[in-house]
């Protein structure tokens, strides 16, 4: 019912930028927060970025160098990422908190990830 499509992953030098974006397309009724998540080899999925009603956080790594933000019409959430370092390497998942049309709470639903490769 409910899919999300990450793209814009790609290898990028140090130093560059990247933009991913994540698209809900479905039965939606409503959206909540949305999130990126990233999760390198070897390593536990850490929270990067978070958006919910206009307010955002992030991660200490990346503060002053990643911005999320959102598009409601379109059910789309992104993460611009600059000055990015090798040690951002990882799979970057999108994690919306929807809706569906016909149900009454919000649920957790996640993008397919996207590789992200910073080389130095």
């Amino acid at each position: 019912q409910v899919q999300l499509l990450e793209s814009g992953g790609g290898l990028v030098q140090a130093g560059g930028s990247l933009r991913l974006s994540c698209a809900a397309s479905g039965s939606i009724f409503s959206t909540g927060a949305m999130r990126w998540y990233r999760q390198a080899a070897g390593k536990q999925r850490e929270l990067v970025a978070a958006i919910s009603s206009g307010s955002t956080n992030y991660a200490d790594s990346v503060k002053g160098r990643f911005t999320i933000s959102r598009d409601y019409a379109k059910n789309t959430v992104y993460l611009q990422m600059d000055s990015l370092k090798p040690e951002d390497t990882a799979v970057y998942y999108c994690n919306q908190d929807l809706i569906v049309r016909g149900r009454a709470a919000l649920q957790p639903y996640w993008g397919q990830g996207a590789q992200v490769t910073v080389s130095s």
